[in-house]
């Protein structure tokens, strides 16, 4: 996964059908397992466009989207927000999530 810019993920909602934007930090315990599961989700769905962002350097981000915690997974579907995962249970539930 790359690390991606507010600007690209924008970007990204207007290019495709479906675009999924993990957010975390660096101290975080339970976002360096959810790590591991993303790189894994981001394998098995090449054509999904996923990208990452430590959130203490998108904290725009954080207000504009009511970002209550990290780990946080935003899944865009047609241009709008369907989910806002906070609890990444498993890799087959979240590959369920982004569809």
């Amino acid at each position: 996964m790359e690390n991606w810019t507010r600007k690209e993920w924008e970007s990204t909602i207007l290019d495709n059908k479906t675009s999924v934007f993990y957010l975390y930090t660096p101290m975080c315990g339970t976002c360096a397992v959810a790590s591991k599961m993303m790189e894994v989700v981001s394998v098995m769905k090449p054509d999904t466009p996923m990208g990452k962002a430590d959130l203490n350097y998108v904290q725009s981000i954080a207000v504009d989207y009511e970002i209550e915690s990290v780990p946080c997974l935003l899944i865009q579907k047609d241009g709008v927000i369907k989910h806002k995962i906070y609890a990444f249970q498993s890799v087959p539930y979240l590959l369920e999530k982004i569809g």
